[in-house]
């Protein structure tokens, strides 16, 4: 639900590193860095906000800060966990509330009788089948949870006539388009949102009439694909691949009375969420506690024991103890920075490029930057606290708010999951499905670049209407 699963085998043969393993290849490059960049900073002020704030042009370079001693790389760890205890507790909250509810089967149900409503209706199928993955992953931050409807979405794309690549399309550019067009997904905006200094889930009506369009742009591009196939089975990417066919259906669990009521229990939780950011200011604290409630409700529902709703919510937690874990390696290469006072140094030079351009420019160039980024660190919670503690600061030098400077970052983070090879997420599903790496990359890479265009349109619209 987090991206933050072990890294997949890359094309090729190459691999990359697992996030964990890559976090502390970072930490010693940023200790490393401590030690030969020159150790500066920039007056800081208190904005209208209450946020503290860099000031432009005022960057100088600290002749006597001392060198972090090598064992720094590891006292920085415990001290990282420490600060973003506030996430990182929320983080688990989730986890185990998510468990209670998959516990019940409601999700897996819910998402199999709705995929097979629309049987033999293929253009119904592709938008509300892609609609219903943006919006959960938008909300709920799900991902790795479709991978069981993998098998179903393939059969039942094939009897329409239609290939491996369009089945897989529905689920895989769905999900993805909710993770960079989000609403209020707390394993990537609520996180980045909360290092930025911003009210986690703020902004949201922006960020509700942007999902529209990049969804009909992903339900077009689908939707095409699959008529060229359906008029002509040699237009296939996967024509020639005997492995690209449905694997064989396993059972689904029966959307009954008690699932629905389950179902009802989880929208009506997303609505309470929503209604407690916009009107109440919510925070980590009263949304932990939501989810808390929102887990022991389901599992009355599902007349689950007291203690089978504590096994399961446990269970759930430890599923995200990795995370956990990565929030804390992530936080720590800005710690080290921050100790070698080289942050300030590093938001310097980056932003000097684009301290000259216009605000818009200077946007769509964070939105680059994020992007490139997500290639090689797929964890949303782990990109966040490695990016937001410079994009930032970068963003009030450059005039560009922060509420901007977030949007770049889970728009680089959710889209580019579409090809990047170190999301184990689309791995693992392009291996079930047996569609090859470069055939997916050839049929998804023209909906990125339409995408990122459209991003980069909407990062110019956010700085001009100053979207906070």
């Amino acid at each position: 639900m987090s991206h933050d699963a072990p890294a997949a085998p890359a094309p090729h043969g190459f691999r990359m590193p697992d996030t964990l393993a890559l976090m502390f290849f970072l930490m010693i490059a940023a200790l490393v860095l401590t030690w030969i960049l020159p150790a500066g900073s920039y007056e800081m002020v208190t904005n209208e906000a209450g946020r503290e704030v860099v000031v432009a042009g005022t960057y100088a370079v600290i002749d006597d800060a001392e060198m972090l001693p090598p064992w720094a790389l590891f006292t920085a760890v415990p001290r990282a966990m420490m600060e973003a205890a506030d996430i990182i507790f929320f983080v688990l909250i989730i986890g185990g509330a998510l468990a209670v509810i998959r516990e019940t089967g409601a999700i897996e149900a819910f998402l199999s009788k709705f995929v097979t409503r629309f049987d033999h209706r293929p253009a119904l199928l592709i938008g509300a089948g892609m609609f219903i993955f943006a919006i959960v992953s938008a909300t709920l931050g799900m991902a790795e949870e479709f991978i069981p409807l993998v098998a179903i979405l393939m059969a039942m794309c094939r009897a329409m006539k239609m290939d491996a690549v369009a089945a897989i399309g529905i689920m895989v550019c769905g999900y993805c388009i909710g993770y960079g067009a989000t609403l209020v997904n707390p394993f990537t905006l609520f996180i980045a949102q909360g290092i930025a200094e911003l009210q986690p889930g703020s902004g949201l009506w922006f960020r509700a009439w942007i999902f529209v369009p990049f969804l009909l742009i992903g339900i077009h591009h689908v939707w095409r694909y699959a008529r060229r196939v359906q008029a002509d089975p040699s237009a296939s990417l996967v024509a020639d691949i005997p492995g690209a066919q449905p694997p064989a259906v396993e059972e689904q669990p029966e959307l009954d009375r008690t699932r629905s009521l389950v179902i009802a229990l989880t929208a009506g939780a997303i609505g309470l969420m929503i209604w407690g950011i916009t009107q109440r200011a919510w925070y980590l604290d009263e949304l932990g506690a939501m989810f808390i409630g929102v887990a022991i409700a389901v599992g009355l529902v599902a007349r689950m024991s007291a203690d089978r709703i504590a096994v399961t919510f446990s269970k759930g937690a430890a599923e995200l103890a990795g995370t956990a874990v990565l929030i804390g390696f992530a936080r720590s290469i800005a710690l080290l920075l921050e100790d070698g006072q080289v942050l300030h140094t590093i938001v310097n030079a980056m932003a000097e490029p684009l301290v000259g351009l216009p605000a818009e420019l200077s946007a769509v160039g964070m939105l680059a930057i994020q992007s490139v980024i997500n290639l090689f660190v797929s964890s949303g919670s782990g990109q966040a606290y490695l990016t937001m503690p410079l994009m930032a600061p970068i963003g009030d030098l450059v005039g560009v708010e922060r509420q901007v400077s977030v949007l770049a970052y889970h728009f680089g983070d959710g889209f580019v999951n579409l090809v990047a090879p170190t999301n184990p997420v689309l791995m693992g599903i392009l291996g079930l499905a047996g569609i090859p790496y470069l055939r997916w990359l050839k049929f998804v890479l023209p909906l990125l670049l339409k995408l990122l265009a459209l991003a980069a349109v909407f990062m110019v619209v956010a700085v001009q209407i100053g979207y906070r």
